[in-house]
């Protein structure tokens, strides 16, 4: 069986590293599979892949706004590059004759580039997937965009199902984006996905701090995810690090820009802040460390929760909201503290990582597994793979299809 995951990556990493992590679990239940990413991100295959799983690398997209792409790195104006992009996915398509498609987040791809693609799957007979994260947006902007389009019906129209990576208690997706009945019968909620470390990927980790039993003081690492736009929380993080009873570690992230990376360097070096660019598996550093600092990311979120790790944080706000809701969400299950972005300030910061490094790291572990699910990643490929038999799979008792 032949699978082709796409996310189109245009900020930061987290839609490749949810299709990694689903691609993982699927070959682990099929050993025989063979799973194709295609993605712009240019990290991914640092990130780690499984036997059976490839990249197929497209041109790198930047997001400037909602819906809108330049060209990362090729100097070519935007109709070149999409152009060039969806000619690479359809040839795929066509060439590596998959079983099963699985679309992140965007229905027909950036700025409709992979609608051609589904179009030749549809002719091959192959069978197509939508993934959702938990939660896109504002309820309001989701159907501003989407109306004009009549987007819900042509999901109806394209795909056979439609996974939503979270859960109808933390926020009803198909409710609140006004899904129609022909896509709420193939609609399901499959819980979380989680990145799930290996022990052999633990043990290739060297951590950037002392380990827990050298240790003379906390230790509170400071992520932003790819750190195309973490600049603001990582300044303010290595400033509240200077002479406090804690150790700062930061990890820029790949994406940041160089002279803010310059920056960063700099100001760390003067407050005795350890700096990192990029950990390929960084989430195994969440057990050793005492708290964390990230933005609301779904990726970067969903790790420090299963792992009870005490986190603060700092929601991005813009182009879209969905961090500040999922931020507010996990805080009123009391995962999480959490500063808005147009709230940030040092002193504010210092407090809450003060005050986060008290919390019962055991109580947050059994917080997260009382009310939340992060098997998505084995209930997504278990999904795929019946799509790819074929046949109709019961839903399991932590897997909501929506009624």
């Amino acid at each position: 069986m032949r699978f082709l995951f796409y996310s189109h990556d245009g900020l930061g990493l987290g839609h490749t590293r949810r299709n990694l992590a689903i691609a993982t679990a699927l070959v682990e239940l099929a050993p025989k599979a063979s799973v194709l990413i295609a993605t712009g991100a240019d990290y991914v295959a640092r990130l780690g892949l499984p036997s059976q799983v490839d990249i197929l690398k497209l041109p790198g997209l930047r997001k400037i706004a909602n819906g809108e792409y330049v060209s990362r790195h090729l100097n070519l104006p935007v109709a070149e590059i999409r152009g060039l992009r969806s000619d690479m996915l359809t040839t795929t398509v066509k060439s590596f004759f998959p079983s099963v498609v699985l679309v992140d987040k965007h229905p027909f791809g950036a700025s409709g580039e992979f609608r051609n693609g589904l179009e030749e799957l549809r002719k091959q007979g192959g069978r197509a997937a939508l993934g959702l994260r938990d939660i896109l947006d504002e309820p309001e902007y989701v159907l501003e965009e989407w109306r004009p389009m009549r987007m819900q019906h042509r999901i109806a129209s394209y795909y056979d199902e439609v996974f939503v990576y979270g859960q109808r208690s933390i926020f009803d997706a198909a409710t609140a984006y006004e899904f129609p009945p022909s896509m709420v019968e193939r609609t399901r909620f499959c819980g979380y996905v989680e990145n799930e470390e290996t022990d052999a990927d633990i043990a290739d980790v060297k951590l950037p701090f002392p380990a827990r039993e050298d240790r003379v003081r906390p230790v509170v690492l400071a992520t932003t995810g790819g750190g195309e736009d973490g600049f603001a929380t990582l300044e303010a993080f290595i400033r509240a690090a200077a002479n406090a009873p804690w150790q700062g570690v930061v990890i820029t992230g790949p994406m940041t820009p160089e002279p803010e990376a310059s920056t960063i360097k700099r100001l760390a070096e003067e407050s005795g802040v350890i700096v990192r660019k990029f950990l390929p598996h960084l989430s195994a550093l969440f057990w050793s460390v005492d708290a964390l600092v990230c933005m609301g990311g779904y990726n970067t979120l969903c790790e420090a929760v299963s792992k009870g790790v005490p986190t603060v944080c700092v929601p991005r706000i813009v182009p879209r909201t969905e961090q500040l809701i999922r931020a507010e969400a996990f805080k009123k299950l009391g995962l999480i503290h959490s500063i808005r972005p147009d709230r940030l300030s040092v002193e504010n910061l210092r407090a809450e990582i003060d005050s986060v490094l008290k919390d019962s790291r055991q109580e947050l572990l059994a917080r997260a597994q009382k009310h939340l699910s992060f098997d998505g990643a084995r209930q997504t490929a278990r999904r795929l793979l019946a799509l790819a038999n074929d046949r109709s799979l019961p839903a399991l008792d932590v897997l909501e299809t929506v009624a």
